[in-house]
Order: structure tokens, then sequence, then C-alpha cells
């Protein structure tokens, strides 16, 4: 992969990123992002992001992260020649501040065909943080895809569901959307969803999902920054692609604001 489409932009603190800057973020590994897709300039979930990266901060550095702070840095590096755009968010703290590192790549979405998931027996530390580190789940869905999977589904040892390898999933049992009770980062597109679907018909819960009763759903979807994809099997478990629950998912999603930056 060449530099150009790994990152069209790059900004650390507002400015153009050195050789000198780009050690710590290269060399340590410790710190946190958060990735949003940004159309016409705007953000789905704006408040999201930045409470995630600011209660981040807070909990692993114990400094605040101001929001319109990180505003201005996103717009300063999106200028305006860049109104599409998938733009991570990173928070390193050399010295004991926080620094923030703004990378813009070309614009992205979920791809529509229907995902097969491998289980594997495997959680994230410290899940609820978007933290930097993420070796675990990126090997285990380079086994997954070798497999013939298109990612990993992460599990405890006793088969419980926690979420995809980058994803929030959700599972669906004709009546309820069940969300997995388990240790997870709380995406930002299921934070907007989640709250929404009820206004839809589609009541939700969360709830313990195992394994082992896989097969008292009929359809699952994932979830993550780039959009929404159905799941047509997990291991050798096969899953109903439900066109009508996946439009109502996206029709909800579709509806959710988009925050001016």
């Amino acid at each position: 992969m060449t530099h150009t489409a790994l990152v069209h932009r790059l900004e650390i603190d507002g400015e153009a990123a050195t050789a000198d800057r780009l050690l710590w973020p290269a060399l340590v590994n410790d710190g946190h992002f958060t990735a949003m897709q940004v159309r016409d300039g705007k953000v789905q979930g704006l408040a999201h992001h930045l409470e995630r990266l600011d209660g981040a901060t807070r909990e692993l550095f114990g400094r605040e992260l101001d929001g319109d702070h990180v505003r201005r840095l996103i717009r300063h590096v999106l200028r305006d020649d860049l109104p599409d755009a998938s733009v991570r968010v990173y928070v390193h703290a050399p010295d004991d501040e926080p620094s923030v590192m703004v990378t813009v790549r070309a614009p992205a979405r979920m791809p529509p065909d229907a995902q097969a998931l491998k289980s594997v027996p495997y959680q994230r530390p410290v899940a609820h943080i978007k933290h930097l580190g993420g070796f675990g789940q990126t090997h285990h869905g380079r086994l997954a895809r070798r497999a013939g999977f298109d990612d990993a589904l992460l599990t405890g040892a006793d088969g419980t569901v926690s979420e995809g390898a980058v994803t929030n999933i959700a599972f669906f049992d004709g009546a309820e959307v069940v969300w997995p009770d388990a240790p997870c980062l709380e995406g930002i597109t299921m934070r907007l969803l989640e709250p929404r679907l009820a206004g839809a018909g589609l009541p939700t819960r969360r709830g313990p999902v195992r394994l082992a009763n896989l097969s008292a759903y009929t359809s699952a979807f994932v979830t993550n920054a780039r959009g929404i994809a159905p799941v047509r099997r997990i291991d050798e478990v096969d899953f109903v692609v439900d066109e009508k629950l996946m439009a109502a998912v996206a029709e909800v999603y579709d509806a959710v604001p988009w925050d001016e930056i």
C-alpha cells in the first residue's frame, strides 16, 4: 500500500506532521481515537465522537479535551477542498499532555454484501475505549478471512458474544433487536441506532447472546462508522438476510441528522 493510499492528509495539533512529531505515535502504542465519515463537511453523531474523545482522554491521561478545539483541528485539516472524507482523530499524550493527530482518507462505505463471521474466543482489553493496539482483533480478522469468512466475531471463553472485530453486532428474533450485553466498544453508529429503532417499530434491548443459542435469532446485522450490513452466517449457523429489517434499520440511520463540524 502506498503512502498516498494510506492517508491523504495528516496533521498534528493543527500543523503538518514532521518526522520528529511522528516519532511518538509511531513508537509509543498508547492512545485512543475515533473514526468518522464526513459528507459535505458534516458528521452524524458529532457530539458522541467528541464525548468519546474527551471521556477517554480523561480516563487514560487525566486531562480534558475540549470539543471545540477538536472541531477546529478537523476543519483545519479538511480545509475547503475535502468536503467528503474518512477522518480519524487520534489522541496521544507525550509529556503527559494531550496531542491530537487528525488523518484524512477517501470516504468509505460499508460493503453492502451480507457477511459471514467466524467466532473467536477473544475480547479486547479495556473494551469500552477505542484504544490503539488492536493487534488481537486484526490478527483474528485476518485469520477469519483466510478461512473464507468476512471477519471475526469476538466472544468470551464461554461463547458469550461481545462484538465484531471492528463492528458492533445486533440480533433479531422476529420481535426485538438484541444487542449483546458483554464487554464491547459502543460504536457511534450503535449509539445512534439503539434509541431510535423503537420509533420504527423495532424495540431493542440488551441481553446475553451465546454461540450455543444463535438459532434463537432469525437475522443479524453489524454496524460501524462506515454503515450497516446484514450477517448471513456465524460459523455454521445461517441467518436470513431480512430485507425488510435491513431497510427499516437503514431508514432510521439515514434519518440521523448531520452535524456541521
